[in-house]
């Protein structure tokens, strides 16, 4: 294993169901202190890490529509408020182990984070800070993943580091179907033919169009984020 980085800045995806642990809803505290440990591991490297965080913990807004009948837009902005309640428990659970960070939206709310600017997040990287991004991209009918894309590649940054709670990309379920296999790596087009849902359509296209590698892993496992960033061949990567 490199004992240097490969990756210089990296966006870490958050899924919103990673904040639950054990828990049916909302935040497990000892996850969320699991997850700051790791990301001081990797900001201690000299590595300028960035993240994007959903809030399926709280509201998912592509479902919860149907179940309300809400309109899809303002399900879709409910959820985007779902991710603030999660940037700010990172937040906290980042500064109580003394890791600085900014908490950016992309929907003003003042009073609680800074408004997303791609210069002031790029400063904010440069002085060591950890930048969460909540909020999505603003918009309705886009995914936090497709905020992962877009955040990755106004930063320049070198990787989106997908987060989830298996260890990579599979054929199938591994929980339904015990005969899928995993790959080690694969390619966008072939991410996408097989709809393996490694992120939605929209992130994976674009991040296929400027060449920006995702790797997927398993945040469960403490040291995991180390490993990718240090090279270490786990997960599974798609480019």
């Amino acid at each position: 294993m490199n004992k240097k980085p490969v990756y210089k800045r990296i966006v870490l995806k958050l899924s919103g169901e990673a904040m639950l642990g054990e828990q049916p809803h909302g935040i497990d505290a000892e996850v969320c202190a699991s997850f700051a440990a790791q990301i001081k591991e990797v900001r201690a490297l000299g590595v300028q890490v960035a993240l994007v965080v959903g809030g399926g913990n709280f509201f998912r807004g592509q479902i919860e529509s149907k179940r309300f009948g809400l309109d899809q837009s303002v399900a879709d902005y409910m959820g985007m408020l779902a991710t603030v309640l999660n940037g700010l428990a990172l937040q906290n659970a980042l500064e109580q182990i003394g890791v600085p960070t900014r908490v950016m939206t992309a929907i003003e709310m003042a009073a609680v984070a800074e408004p997303y600017i791609r210069r002031r997040a790029i400063r904010h990287l440069e002085k060591e800070r950890v930048v969460i991004f909540v909020a999505g991209t603003g918009n309705p009918y886009f995914t936090t993943d497709t905020a992962a894309a877009l955040r990755a590649k106004e930063l320049d940054s070198d990787v989106i580091l997908k987060a989830t709670k298996v260890d990579g990309i599979y054929s199938a379920d591994p929980v339904k179907d015990k005969s899928a296999t995993k790959f080690s790596k694969i390619k966008f087009i072939d991410a996408l033919k097989k709809n393996l849902k490694v992120m939605d359509a929209t992130a994976i296209s674009m991040c296929m169009e400027y060449e920006m590698p995702i790797v997927v892993f398993n945040l469960l496992k403490p040291g995991n984020i180390k490993k990718v960033v240090l090279g270490e061949q786990i997960g599974t990567v798609v480019q």
